[in-house]
């Protein structure tokens, strides 16, 4: 009988850490959320925004197309309608939609309707996706306050989110990986061969002509 007694408390307390442990995830799901933007190369945008407090993840991905499942070469290719994207899953109690938004403007050349930098083609146009009023509000004044500061007129549009479709595992962190791979630099490491290919694309050289100081990413990369 005592064994029983002595049973049910401890089942007692497995049961309450259990149950405090789904509720802190509950909590912690609650407290995520998501912008979704594109900005040419998907692998620099990852990078940039995954160095920002607050954020939790950055996803490289399709957006914006009719193509279902589409692949990086379809995307690349035309014809899909998606965008090279990426999905900014963020905790909205350490950092704004807003300040976000405003980041991601000045990270980019907002000022050209036919792609980014190098890369050129539908498929690298900059967009900011939303998916609901309020919302599109504060991408409507975070891209206001983005010509205001500039002084011209800004391109990047604000479009209904559709289905995002995560892109393959080889461009996740891409920035950051350590296979070796080969590219017109000749074989380097996929760290390496990225920093090669962000300065010969000219990002941040444009990136900082064109915002100077409000270059919240150009410098150091």
């Amino acid at each position: 009988m005592r064994s029983k007694e002595t049973v049910k408390p401890i089942f007692l307390t497995l049961f309450m850490l259990l149950a405090a442990a789904l509720k802190g995830h509950e909590a912690h799901a609650q407290t995520t959320e998501t912008l979704t933007v594109a900005g040419g190369c998907f692998w620099c945008v990852e990078s940039d925004f995954e160095g920002v407090d607050g954020v939790r993840s950055v996803i490289s991905g399709y957006t914006g197309g009719t193509t279902e499942s589409p692949t990086y070469k379809q995307v690349t290719g035309g014809g899909t309608g998606h965008y090279e994207a990426v999905q900014i899953h963020f905790d909205p109690t350490q950092v704004t939609r807003a300040h976000l938004l405003n980041l991601f403007l000045r990270s980019v050349d907002p000022t050209d309707p036919g792609g980014q930098f190098c890369d050129r083609g539908d498929s690298y146009r900059t967009a900011i996706f939303v998916s609901n009023k309020g919302e599109k509000s504060l991408a409507e004044a975070a891209k206001a306050q983005a010509q205001a500061d500039l002084g011209q007129p800004i391109v990047t549009p604000i479009l209904n989110a559709g289905r995002f479709y995560p892109a393959e595992a080889y461009h996740q962190d891409y920035y950051k990986g350590t296979k070796l791979v080969f590219t017109r630099f000749g074989p380097k490491r996929q760290s390496e061969a990225y920093k090669r290919y962000r300065a010969a694309c000219g990002r941040d050289a444009r990136v900082a002509q064109l915002w100077g100081d409000a270059a919240p990413f150009a410098k150091g990369h």
